[in-house]
């Protein structure tokens, strides 16, 4: 069951009693819903909560955290996965370039790999994990990924995942690199493999690839956020509904630009400042955030809770904001146990149409 959000934790969520609405019809091949509440991601047999947490963060000191890690941030992330687990969500999504020696002070994957052990030092606790491969140009063939993949179940502490992911593709091929999916899959190190990052030709040259292995594509990852809509519009949404491969979202709440929470007079701090102007907040993004919080109203939810929600109704999507601390991991949970209405749907993508898209991959249009 479900949790909701409340001053000392949570409790079991009820259905709100506006939450009749019906999610959009899905493709026939989507991810079938478990019986528990999971979906399963793909034609895998990997179930996982509908909502996952993004670890991008943890560690991370050149993007987040204002370019500083320390013992009270570790807290914060230590306490986002322990108020995660306690919320139902058990799926978590990192990768071996977050953190040290890349991006960071600490790797995000050691860090994860640490909570998890801490909390089932406590009790049993089943947690998903995906983490990525790194399509660096120096690394060439099928070997390089199982190397990689050795050296991030190491830092995790595991001797298996339950995801992982090419985190872009390659500037040289990816046969290569899809080759070695294939090959950690049979090895029994992954019990799930997909991609991040993948165009619709590439994301079908890869399913079609593994298929003659008999290994299943469980998942592209992908920028898709209510303001971010490009894999409705560059056909990667409707080849993965097609597939039966989920698309996993992120940055689904726009790196916080959607939570409300920021102003003209309070834009991001950090690159994101650069990114979300207070000209951008004013005259594009201000009507939308208006409507959400409005919408969010009549549910008692929060801006974040809808937009995540809105990103769930669209089917086949699993949404994996990042959590830097319990609060905003509570909140998310939020987002669970009830659902928009078509109309609702329709409408804040009728709005969001008239924002064009201020961040993306490059890699998607190849």
């Amino acid at each position: 069951m479900m949790a909701l959000q409340v001053a000392g934790g949570c409790l079991p969520l009820l259905p709100s009693r506006r939450a009749a609405a019906v999610r959009p019809p899905r493709a026939s091949a989507a991810a079938a819903v478990e019986e528990d509440g999971k979906v399963r991601l793909g034609g895998s047999d990997v179930a996982v909560t509908k909502l996952g947490i993004g670890a991008w963060s943890w560690g991370d000191t050149t993007y987040w955290n204002e370019f500083q890690w320390d013992d009270r941030k570790m807290k914060a992330a230590k306490g986002a996965f322990d108020a995660s687990v306690d919320c139902g969500i058990t799926f978590f999504d990192t990768a071996e370039v977050y953190g040290a020696g890349i991006s960071g002070a600490i790797n995000s994957e050691s860090l994860l790999g640490r909570f998890i052990k801490e909390r089932q030092q406590k009790e049993q606790v089943e947690v998903a994990t995906a983490t990525k491969f790194a399509a660096l140009p120096w690394r060439l063939g099928r070997g390089s990924v199982i190397s990689a993949l050795k050296d991030s179940l190491s830092r995790l502490g595991v001797s298996s995942v339950e995801l992982y992911q090419l985190h872009w593709p390659g500037i040289w091929g990816n046969e290569g690199y899809l080759d070695g999916l294939g090959d950690a899959y049979e090895q029994g190190l992954v019990k799930a493999v997909g991609v991040s990052n993948y165009s619709e030709k590439r994301l079908r040259n890869a399913y079609e690839r593994l298929k003659k292995r008999g290994v299943p594509l469980a998942s592209n990852q992908v920028n898709y956020s209510l303001i971010y809509r490009n894999p409705e519009e560059n056909g990667v949404k409707a080849a993965c509904d097609e597939l039966g491969v989920t698309l996993i979202a992120y940055s689904p709440i726009a790196q916080g630009v959607l939570t409300g929470k920021y102003t003209p007079d309070k834009p991001p701090t950090g690159p994101r400042g650069r990114i979300y102007t207070p000209e951008f907040l004013t005259k594009v993004l201000q009507p939308l955030i208006n409507r959400i919080k409005e919408i969010g109203g009549s549910y008692e939810k929060t801006p974040t809770q809808v937009v995540l929600n809105w990103l769930i109704c669209q089917g086949n999507v699993v949404p994996i904001p990042g959590a830097k601390n319990a609060e905003q991991a509570r909140e998310f949970a939020g987002a669970l146990g009830w659902n928009l209405t078509d109309q609702e749907v329709e409408e804040l993508r009728s709005m969001a149409r008239e924002i064009k898209p201020v961040i993306g991959f490059p890699v998607e249009k190849l």
